[in-house]
Formats: structure tokens, C-alpha cells, sequence
């Protein structure tokens, strides 16, 4: 692994995993602690329309991608609070339509044949230096809105009436929370894609959870492993010549069953 640091996409590749591995430790942490796995897939694969829109308009990709992940989380957001009876089925239309717009959009592009592929299970080692840049910036990003609001993210994450009793204002944490999620999803398409978001979002923060004894730790601990997973997966895929994002999903995912195994053998802490 040390002789592939030689190359720069390699390097750029290193430095994408471990700025993702940051935003989905923080806002992974969130997603696990609220339940919100199902919502963030549909924020996910909804903004494979944005993709679309970039290639159909030749707009900027990130700014195109991260712009329609932010009309999707806030339209999901609205439905989750005005429609919770019906959410889960709004958010599948959404999800699916998306994806459909997407990859019309792709199809009707003139003269560009796009890969696919490299959108659904990411395409970390073609990523540059602007896209780490803007990756950065996103994970700054994140961080500044959690560490500002968090003492109000923890009541709204413990208990949303409580928040409210507090003066806390839960429609607002609410958006802001999908917001967080459609920077991060903008993050991790590069890495592993759109079908393989919500494992890098839940998988570390669920390991975690166990045998974190607070939010503070669960999101450090989500981090670490994260940045592991990402490690071993792109020593694994450099190695044997597999696809990137899906080793790493592999790696994060015996993991997850090994955490599983060790449940029955070392009592976990319990949900936060």
C-alpha cells in the first residue's frame, strides 16, 4: 500500500476516504441515534438527479449535486413533518424518481456516454484536487453546524418534547439534520457511490453505539472506524485489483457482523 501513496490519485483517494469517513462518523452518528436511515437513503438516491441535471446542463457536478440534494432533503423534511402517517411511501416516489430523472437526463446528454457504474458504487480513485477541496469544505462545514447546535441536536436526539419544553426549535434542527445528510451524501457518491451511501452512514455509527457511553464518543469512535474501514478497503482493492467502494462496504460490512457476533459475548450499552 505504501509504494501506491506514490501515485497522486492514490493520495487524493486517501484523503476523499478519510474526509468522508469524517462526515459520516459526525452526521452518521445523527442518522443512527434518530432513525433516519430510511430518509437518508431516499435524500441519496433522489439526488442522482442532480448528477443528471450536471451532465444534461453542463452545470458544475458538486454544486449541481449538492444544490438538488438540499431541494430533496428539504421536501423530505416537509413531508416528514406534515405527512408522518404517509412519509415512507412519499419519500420511496421520491427516492425512485430521482433516480429515474438521473439517468433520463444521462441518456439525453448529447454526445457524452457516461459510466454509470461510477455513480452507483463511486469512483474515489478519479477523484482531483478541486474535489477534495470542496469535500473539505463540506466537512467543515458539518462540523461548524454540530458544534454550534450541539447541545440542542443531543435534547432533540434524546427527546424531541423535551427540546420543545426547552425552547428548542425541532422544525428547524429537523431541516438542518437533512441538511447535514445531503452535504454528506455529496461526499460519499464520490467514495462508494449512490447505492452504498447508507452503509458507510450507519454501519460505523451502529458499532459504535454499543460501547460509546455518550453521543461525543459514538461520533469519534464512528469516525476511527470509518477511516478504517476506508483504509483496509483501498489496501484490499489496490491489492487484488477490486472496485474501491464496494471493498470498502465489504470490509465495514464483516465488521458489522463480527459486532454482531460479539453482542451475545459483550453486552452493548444500549441506544442513546
Amino acid at each position: 500500500m505504501l509504494e501506491a501513496l506514490h501515485f497522486e490519485f492514490m493520495r487524493n483517494a486517501l484523503l476523499a476516504g478519510l474526509l468522508a469517513s469524517i462526515a459520516c462518523g459526525i452526521v452518521g452518528t445523527f442518522v443512527v441515534v434518530n432513525r433516519l436511515a430510511f430518509l437518508s437513503g431516499g435524500i441519496a438516491h433522489a439526488t442522482y438527479g442532480g448528477i443528471g441535471l450536471a451532465f444534461f446542463f453542463r452545470l458544475p457536478y458538486t454544486l449541481s449535486t449538492l444544490g438538488f440534494a438540499l431541494l430533496t432533503s428539504a421536501v423530505m423534511a416537509i413531508v416528514t413533518l406534515k405527512a408522518r402517517d404517509r412519509s415512507d411511501t412519499i419519500i420511496g416516489v421520491l427516492w425512485a424518481l430521482g433516480m429515474a430523472l438521473g439517468v433520463i437526463l444521462i441518456d439525453l446528454t448529447p454526445g457524452y456516454n457516461v459510466d454509470l457504474m461510477s455513480f452507483l458504487f463511486g469512483s474515489i480513485l478519479t477523484v482531483s484536487e478541486s474535489d477534495i477541496f470542496m469535500m473539505l469544505v463540506l466537512c467543515s462545514v458539518i462540523a461548524f453546524i454540530v458544534v454550534f447546535f450541539y447541545n440542542d441536536l443531543i435534547a432533540y436526539s434524546y427527546d424531541e418534547q423535551f427540546a420543545r419544553i426547552r425552547g428548542v426549535s425541532v422544525m428547524f434542527l429537523h431541516f438542518l439534520l437533512l441538511a447535514m445528510i445531503a452535504f454528506s451524501v455529496v461526499i460519499i457518491i464520490r467514495v462508494v457511490g449512490l447505492i452504498l451511501v447508507i452503509a458507510l452512514l450507519t454501519i460505523a455509527p451502529y458499532i459504535a453505539e454499543g460501547y460509546a457511553g455518550s453521543i461525543r464518543k459514538m461520533i469519534v469512535v464512528s469516525t476511527l472506524l470509518n477511516s478504517f474501514f476506508t483504509l483496509i478497503g483501498l489496501w484490499l482493492s489496490y491489492a487484488f485489483n477490486l472496485t474501491c467502494g464496494a471493498t470498502i462496504i465489504m470490509v465495514a460490512g464483516s465488521c458489522f457482523l463480527i459486532s454482531l457476533i460479539l453482542e451475545h459475548l459483550i453486552p452493548r450499552h444500549g441506544s442513546l
